[in-house]
């Protein structure tokens, strides 16, 4: 039943903006994620992720608008404390264990109990490493010790950049199940990654920016409504193609997606629609079914489909 509460969202920003010497680098940023969640940031290299992050967590200052972290100002110190954030390269002492990295960590909020030390690095897969110094560590170690180093003082919300670049395929499968196991705790996680179909397996929710601005937002439920399988036609004419293909066809959804391509959704029988064209004496240079999946819709809409508009 609605009572009237207004919402409160683990991150909300409003009209978030930075800039840098005149370039905008995030540009009125709309963004809300739900508490519980798993948002996954997707964007081009240059496109204002790794910023926008920043902002969030307190690391940059914005240039205009707001940060909400669960309904407070992300300047508050209590809000600073219920966040873990990992951006770009963890601050590492290189000449130290992973367990002395994180128990440093640790004291610096004030935490004493060792054996939430030993949960973190359990939890990132570190609790063997023993006495090797992080500076003969790998990339990958490097990472779930940032990670590690996150999760010190069970933040309520993680926000993570690239958290699995650099791991090897088991590595990947470590972080997944992790990031899956804090969630299944109440934890809000913020994550970005360049390997979407890896995003695609954990996010609840996802988030694409391009150019500065979020362009969408939305739920993993919404985006498999959207991922529907399609029959692809490559023609000669598209404006000759298209009313032939719409006269024979009123109970499908079309989309032009080029100048040479159209896109069929909901076309139970292919060979017919193959049928129509010829009959129409209009070249078909190639033609097929396909299955859109999370990387697919993001270039999709970075090339500014016209279905998902």
């Amino acid at each position: 039943m609605d009572t009237g509460k207004q919402r409160t969202f683990a991150v909300e920003t409003v009209r978030l903006t930075k800039t840098y010497g005149g370039k905008t680098a995030v540009n009125q940023l709309q963004m809300q994620v739900q508490e519980g969640a798993i948002y996954g940031f997707i964007g081009k290299n240059g496109a204002g992720k790794s910023t926008a992050l920043k902002m969030i967590g307190g690391l940059v200052h914005p240039t205009k608008g707001e940060v909400r972290v669960f309904g407070k100002p992300v300047s508050q110190g209590v809000i600073r404390r219920r966040m873990g954030v990992l951006i770009e390269a963890a601050g590492l002492y290189q000449n130290m264990t992973a367990r002395q990295n994180v128990m440093m960590k640790a004291r610096c909020m004030g935490l004493s109990d060792e054996r939430s030390v030993d949960q973190v690095l359990a939890l990132t897969g570190l609790s063997d490493t023993g006495k090797k110094k992080v500076r003969n560590f790998s990339m990958g170690m490097k990472q779930r010790l940032g990670a590690a180093l996150a999760l010190v003082g069970n933040p309520d919300l993680l926000i993570l950049d690239e958290p699995i670049n650099g791991l090897d395929p088991e590595g990947i499968c470590q972080m997944r199940q992790l990031m899956l196991q804090l969630r299944d705790q109440g934890k809000t996680i913020l994550i970005s990654s360049h390997i979407l179909g890896e995003l695609s397996k954990i996010s609840t929710h996802y988030g694409i920016i391009k150019d500065g601005e979020l362009i969408e937002q939305i739920s993993q439920e919404e985006l498999n409504e959207k991922c529907q399988d399609y029959f692809q036609v490559e023609v000669e004419n598209v404006q000759r193609a298209l009313p032939a293909i719409q006269e024979a066809y009123t109970d499908v959804q079309i989309e032009v997606f080029d100048s040479r391509t159209i896109r069929v959704y909901g076309l139970k029988e292919t060979a017919g629609l193959n049928g129509v064209l010829a009959k129409k004496q209009i070249p078909v240079y190639a033609c097929g079914v396909h299955s859109m999946d999370l990387e697919e819709y993001f270039f999709d809409r970075m090339e500014g489909g016209s279905r998902h508009v």
